[in-house]
């Protein structure tokens, strides 16, 4: 399908509510990219399948809410609430629950005390600080992996309901003040990467600059899919710690 006959199928869902099933089909192709983009390991009892068929749910309700008109990149609108559905149901699933959470949270309070009190991170350290074990510790990475997906799924309430923060563009009249303090985050951030190990850092590289899924990426560290999700986990808490330090300095 072209551009031309992709805003012609918009325009006639839009005029009259014909064509639903078109854009459906247009657009499943999403949920299995949004699926490969998580670091999701179905629960007991569910498969591969049954994930992606969480996902039409979000995709259907981006389609009904979708309005052409506002200038948004459908993609772009719609890849969080598939997102969103997916953990919706995962949760219901307790995929993520609040014990989780807390051990997340437990992980990153001890790593801003190791960085505080140390000024480097070592796996050995945080450990220690927590009271945990190796085995244990990885458990608490992946859980981090899977837990910072939620963050992405912000949005921000328009006129006809709700769309990524992503979506939304800044005035291009920007102030001066405004740009350096873009200028001045996005130094402390590149910083901050420049911080983490190097397995680490090429993680983050290869998932958030190259697009490749934590089984693709697994080939190319030669490690299984889980051992990325635990370092996956690992660098984003690493991340966030190092980067909160910086921002907390400035």
């Amino acid at each position: 399908m072209t551009t031309d006959e992709e805003k012609l199928l918009w325009e006639e869902y839009s005029r009259t509510g014909r064509g639903r099933d078109e854009l459906v089909k247009r657009y499943l192709p999403l949920i299995k990219y949004v699926v490969g983009r998580m670091s999701v390991t179905p629960p007991p009892g569910l498969d591969y399948e049954d994930i992606l068929s969480f996902g039409v749910f979000g995709l259907l309700d981006a389609i009904d809410k979708f309005d052409p008109s506002k200038g948004f990149v459908f993609q772009t609108y719609a890849i969080p609430r598939i997102r969103g559905a997916i953990l919706d149901e995962l949760r219901k699933c307790d995929w993520f629950s609040r014990t989780g959470r807390e051990k997340v949270q437990k992980l990153n309070r001890a790593m801003e005390k190791i960085l505080r009190d140390k000024g480097e991170l070592r796996d050995e350290w945080v450990m220690q600080e927590m009271g945990i074990k190796e085995d244990e510790y990885y458990e608490v990475q992946e859980l981090a992996s899977r837990g910072y997906i939620t963050s992405l799924d912000d949005t921000t309430p328009l006129e006809d309901g709700e769309v990524p923060i992503e979506a939304t563009l800044a005035d291009d009249r920007e102030g001066a003040a405004e740009r350096l303090e873009y200028e001045s985050e996005k130094q402390q951030l590149v910083e901050s990467l420049e911080e983490l190990p190097e397995r680490e850092k090429q993680m983050l590289s290869l998932y958030y600059y190259e697009g490749l899924t934590l089984k693709e990426i697994g080939k190319v560290m030669g490690v299984s899919e889980s051992r990325v999700s635990q370092i996956h986990g690992k660098g984003l808490s690493m991340l966030r710690t190092i980067l909160k330090a910086k921002l907390n300095a400035s």
